[in-house]
């Protein structure tokens, strides 16, 4: 049985990708199949129930089972994952230590946060892009709009619309801004800390409308107090027949983005765990319990392998910090 479990997770870690090279190297195959020696901690960059925190304890218990070491998630909430951030940056680059945040953390805070204390590139290293799911603009009933030109179209005559964001600085409200410069209009992004009392207000009619999670958004939806018009980057399974943003003519690059969970570790972790880790980030995607929570988020994609998720970070971090810029300072 032990034998069986080395051969999979040697599988495994040739699909990695670019840590395949790692097997040309002894030393470096022992080092990552002596691994680890101790229990696996998670940082969730987020407090309980949330996506991060969703997404941390099903895939540490997925790492967990194969690799028969205990993985304990300790969340770490602040600061848009920053003080996550400056936990990990501290830690022993061993592969001991991961981290689980959002786009936040990684692409907004950054730019938002003044003499931030962390560098993305020069401080971690990537083990995972989990793509988050599209986001849906969910208006009110209040508002009778079904498509996005029919909620432009109400924005256009109504003198106030208020618009509702988990959070300042956040990809809804540069949802909310693109919106306002493409088509001319005054909406008002309204700052929630959180999903929660966003959609709360929805269903009872004080704001107009909301940008967030499939997940958070469900009982507004089941309930026919929201309608959704439109959603980000691409169309999901869960609401087959909403376009997106694009699709429907916004043509801000804000739309197409991918909001997503990620995973990092130490700039220094050996590359060969690293690889390791993200094969097996990979696999735990098409495993029945991840695959579960998936489809609970509304989320189509699974982890993304190593060249991948770098790809997209280089790809997609100047377009997030040009947009994020333009919202000019936010609080903290």
């Amino acid at each position: 049985m032990r034998n069986n479990l080395r051969l999979l997770n040697r599988r495994q870690f040739v699909t990695a990708g670019a840590g395949a090279a790692a097997l040309l190297s002894a030393p470096s195959l022992v080092r990552a199949n002596s691994w680890p020696t101790k229990p696996i901690k998670i940082l969730a960059g987020s407090a309980a129930g949330g996506q991060t925190d969703q997404f941390s304890r099903v895939y540490g218990e997925y790492l967990s089972r194969e690799l028969g070491q205990t993985v304990v998630v300790e969340n770490k909430a602040g600061a848009g994952g920053a003080v996550a951030a400056m936990e990990l940056k501290r830690s022993d680059p061993d592969g001991h230590t991961l981290m689980i945040c959002n786009t936040t953390a990684y692409m907004l805070n950054p730019v938002l946060i003044k003499d931030i204390k962390y560098s993305v590139p020069q401080d971690f290293a990537w083990v995972a892009v989990m793509p988050g799911g599209s986001l849906p603009l969910v208006v009110s009933e209040k508002v009778g709009a079904k498509t996005l030109k029919d909620f432009i179209d109400y924005a256009k005559k109504t003198e106030k619309v208020n618009v509702g964001t988990y959070a300042a600085g956040s990809f809804a409200h540069m949802v909310i801004v693109e919106l306002n410069k493409q088509y001319g209009l005054k909406m008002e992004a309204v700052h929630y800390r959180g999903e929660a009392p966003m959609w709360q207000d929805l269903a009872g009619g004080s704001i107009d409308a909301g940008i967030g999670s499939y997940a958070a958004a469900l009982p507004v939806l089941q309930t026919g107090k929201g309608n959704p018009v439109a959603v980000s980057r691409r169309r999901i399974a869960a609401l087959p027949d909403v376009a997106t943003f694009k699709e429907q003519g916004a043509t801000s690059r804000a739309h197409s983005l991918l909001t997503f969970q990620g995973c990092m570790v130490p700039a220094k972790t050996p590359p060969e765990i690293v690889a390791r880790l993200n094969a097996l980030f990979v696999a735990a995607s098409k495993s029945d319990r991840v695959r579960e929570l998936l489809k609970n988020q509304g989320v189509d994609e699974g982890a993304m392998t190593l060249e991948a998720s770098n790809t997209l970070y280089k790809e997609e971090a100047p377009v997030w910090a040009e947009l994020a810029a333009s919202l000019g300072p936010q609080p903290q």
